[in-house]
């Protein structure tokens, strides 16, 4: 790819991009939110239309008109933000419009097959899912499994992988980079995009580094520094935050939940969050986590179990009666639950606190929420061209801001960030974690969900574990390490030692 350009209102995504790939080998491509890594990719799969330049595909100079070009070339893409059909089968959205038809019917689609193939994808994912369930039942990270084993249907000859790990467990990660390796001794060659940076020593060839739109420069992975690599990407030095206040003993306990139990999902879940405290949920996907963020939230049902705020007994059946009661939530899918993607960051900062910004007659003060979103986009550094710039031309990174920035508007004293920090560049997930402490120095409190151990172990007071719907330990933070918290993860339901 040379000399790409690409503009979208207000803002030049692309200028004079470059990037190359040979035959068998993973090239990592690593910048900052905003940086065009995605953009550039979804010029390379037909997503956008470039708007000057070259793609050299196997030697001839090819002009990608749309993702089923770019299918039928041999290149296939596994998107950061989920492209699935919730309403679908897991095996009707890995096999839409390639269904195969029933020999002797042709009219009818052979269903059996579908689901035959679909199991063979993902016994080779060692993913342990019904190919006849449909996908909104799925967690975001099986959901995550299920976009790769999609991409691995086409046969491929290139594989973006946009942020594939994002929402996967250490094992699951392990298992993909297996898969990984297996298709590049195949020859398939493999783009991997990853703010994980300390993943490109395991899988990757080579690194190209973007920022800003430009190309910056490519390294031999095995000459360069993780320090280089986020210097080329920043333009600067990086200290990673740490947590830095700690809880005073006897401090308000200001979240409660008691006995909570939702079918074999969540099993008599007990707890306990402190005013000014980071209380981080580990555990592997599937074990319950999110789940148990949306029962306390109230986007859930609950059979049985008992929530207190500030040591008062609450009702919570839906959302508005947690955000009544100072709860607020950043999902884990921001683009599915956390924000309108058609409408502006203006809007979607002051949702939640629609009612302030409300003059006579139902009309919005937009002066008054023109003022409070700008003062929220330049505290959390979110990079827009302006308050009016739709949320869904925004990076992820920069979509996750957004979120958040609702959230503080809404001036919530309990906090629940489910993976903040997923699909986030390094220099912005500081900026979250930095975030996170002045929130905590101010009083609030902090459920912390993540799949990052070393981001649990950074930034937690205490550190709740959790295997198939149960909470297996809470560990203070200075006698936690990523084998006890591994330990607790896989402490299945046979065994009894329990540690509260």
């Amino acid at each position: 790819m040379e000399n790409i350009n690409k503009s979208f209102p207000g803002v030049q995504a692309l200028k004079d991009a470059y990037f190359e790939l040979k035959r068998g080998e993973v090239h990592a491509l690593v910048g900052e939110n905003g940086a065009g890594k995605s953009t550039l990719m979804k010029i390379l799969v037909g997503a956008y239309r470039k708007d000057s330049g070259r793609i050299i595909y196997k030697g001839k100079e090819v002009d990608i008109l749309n993702p089923r070009f770019a299918q039928d070339m041999g290149i296939s893409m596994v998107f950061q933000e989920l492209n699935l059909m919730p309403h679908l089968t897991v095996a009707q959205n890995i096999f839409i419009g390639r269904e195969p038809k029933k020999k002797n019917i042709p009219i009818f689609l052979d269903d059996d097959e579908i689901n035959k193939r679909t199991k063979e994808l993902l016994d080779m994912l060692h993913l342990k899912v019904d190919p006849k369930v449909k996908v909104s039942e799925l967690t975001v990270g099986k959901q995550q499994m299920v976009e790769i084993a999609k991409a691995l249907s086409f046969n491929s000859e290139v594989i973006i992988f946009d942020e594939p790990t994002a929402a996967l467990s250490e094992a699951e990660t392990e298992e993909l980079f297996s898969i990984i390796r297996k298709l590049k001794s195949q020859g398939i060659g493999i783009i991997y995009i990853s703010h994980r940076l300390e993943e490109l020593k395991q899988i990757a060839d080579r690194v190209t580094v973007m920022r800003d739109g430009q190309y910056i420069g490519t390294e031999n992975i095995e000459n360069v520094t993780i320090d280089k690599i986020i210097s080329m990407m920043v333009g600067r030095e990086i200290y990673e935050t740490l947590r830095e206040k700690e809880v005073e003993e006897g401090s308000e306990v200001v979240l409660a939940v008691r006995n909570l139990k939702r079918g074999k999902i969540l099993k008599n879940i007990n707890f306990e969050l402190r005013k000014g405290e980071i209380l981080g949920f580990a555990g592997l996907i599937g074990a319950g986590r999110t789940e148990l963020a949306r029962a306390i939230f109230g986007a859930d049902p609950i059979d049985f179990g008992e929530i207190y705020v500030k040591s008062k007994k609450v009702n919570i059946k839906n959302p508005w009666d947690a955000i009544k009661h100072g709860i607020g939530y950043l999902s884990e899918d921001r683009k599915r639950y956390g924000l309108m993607p058609n409408l502006d960051v203006k809007t979607n900062i002051i949702l939640p606190s629609m009612s302030e910004f409300l003059k006579a007659l139902g009309f919005v003060d937009d002066k008054k929420a023109e003022k409070v979103s700008n003062e929220y986009v330049q505290r959390l550094k979110i990079r827009t061209p302006s308050i009016r710039q739709k949320v869904m031309n925004l990076s992820g990174g920069n979509q996750q801001k957004v979120v958040v920035a609702k959230w503080l508007l809404r001036n919530c004293d309990i906090l629940i960030f489910d993976e903040p920090t997923r699909g986030i560049d390094v220099g912005a997930k500081n900026e979250i974690y930095k975030l996170m402490n002045e929130l905590i120095k101010e009083g609030k409190s902090i459920i912390m969900i993540s799949s990052e151990l070393p981001e649990i172990l950074r930034m937690s007071h205490r550190i709740a574990v959790m295997c198939e719907g149960r909470i297996t330990g809470i560990l203070n933070v200075e006698e936690a390490t990523e084998e006890k918290i591994l330990k607790y993860a896989t402490m299945y339901e046979d065994q009894k030692e329990v540690l509260i």
